[in-house]
């Protein structure tokens, strides 16, 4: 009998403000993978401009591990791609958990997806669900906070990584460091406690957001705006420039309102801070 998995992953949106390269989130909008043994390699996606052969992300994954022959792959996502919400750690995530479960290898995913995605905050919060916390032996998860919401306000414009990067210098004054180490600090007792106060003064950011203003600087406007509109506060998810709005559940719906008024020709979407991470099951 051949074999068919499903994989489901989870949207992600690193830094939150302080915490570059080193906190995330999973968000819940979802890649959806059915991997299924078929005899030939094939590709399906409903993601526009994403390479239908085994050069697509989600096979490169999968062929880290072992080789994609034989195998259909049909992805369906709901994450928008180049806009910072983790949608090439998703396709990764997808394709390493696929091969891992149909045979059954026990790998290190996080390792894995590290190494193949260069940076572990995005594939951590994709792979563990809830708030991450990263680090050189690996990463810490805790739950979302209750009744905290995220919305997300997505330009029509894209920024691509490598611009986002090239922004930044190599080192940064240390009053800048101190800034964002006492903030983390800050945001993830917040988290912690439930304290939404808290985890408004928690989200500032002296080491990425500013030196990368110039490449999204409507989205910049709209974060520093974020108290003002109605939400907790704001941060640029991952490299931009799409704009993550924390928001008490009460508060949600003012404020999607106040965004779509603000910016009409921007994608904006209510998304919850999801719990689960990548999940996968068998097909019979």
């Amino acid at each position: 009998m051949h074999r068919r998995r499903v994989v489901r992953v989870p949207a992600s949106s690193a830094n939150l403000g302080p915490g570059f390269d080193a906190m995330a989130a999973a968000l819940a909008l979802h890649l959806e993978l059915v991997v299924e043994e078929t005899g030939e390699l094939s590709v399906d996606a409903d993601v526009p401009g994403v390479p239908l052969d085994r050069t697509n992300l989600v096979v490169r994954a999968f062929e880290s591990l072992r080789p994609a022959d034989g195998f259909s792959f049909r992805i369906r996502s709901q994450i928008p791609p180049g806009g910072g919400l983790g949608s090439s750690a998703a396709a990764i995530v997808a394709g390493l958990v696929a091969a891992d479960h149909l045979f059954e290898l026990d790998t290190d995913l996080l390792a894995a997806a590290t190494a193949l995605e260069g940076h572990p905050d995005n594939v951590a919060a994709a792979l563990r669900g809830g708030f991450v916390i990263c680090h050189e032996a690996g990463a810490e998860r805790f739950d979302p906070a209750p009744g905290l919401e995220a919305v997300i306000a997505i330009p029509p414009e894209r920024v691509a990584t490598a611009s986002a990067r090239a922004a930044l210098p190599p080192e940064v004054p240390l009053a800048d460091a101190v800034h964002n180490a006492a903030h983390a600090a800050i945001l993830v007792l917040g988290l912690a406690r439930a304290d939404l106060d808290l985890v408004a003064r928690g989200l500032s950011d002296r080491i990425h957001q500013p030196r990368r203003a110039h490449l999204y600087p409507k989205s910049m406007e709209l974060l520093e705006r974020a108290r003002e509109l109605g939400a907790v506060g704001a941060s640029i998810s991952g490299a931009g420039p799409t704009v993550l709005f924390w928001s008490h559940w009460e508060a949600t719906g003012q404020l999607i309102a106040r965004l779509a008024e603000e910016r009409p020709d921007w994608d904006v979407r209510r998304v919850g801070f999801a719990p689960e991470g990548a999940s996968v099951r068998a097909l019979v």
